[in-house]
């Protein structure tokens, strides 16, 4: 199951729901149960398996070479 961010319009909250993707579209807020929520794009992690490394590799642009 992905896990998605979120953000609530009514009240401003930010909030992540581990949801079947059937489901990423009718999560309400954690925080004041309003529907008026919207899914927020986000990073993510890719699993990678080399000889001698393996675990997830997740990069945010300021650790990328030179920055």
């Amino acid at each position: 199951m992905p896990l998605y961010e979120y953000h609530c319009e009514a009240c401003g909250a930010d909030f992540e729901a581990l949801v079947s993707f059937s489901k990423a579209d009718s999560v309400s807020c954690e925080l004041c149960g309003s529907e008026k929520v919207q899914r927020v794009n986000s990073t993510f992690a890719a699993a990678r398996s080399d000889s001698g490394s393996s675990g997830f590799q997740g990069c945010l642009p300021s650790c990328s070479p030179g920055g």
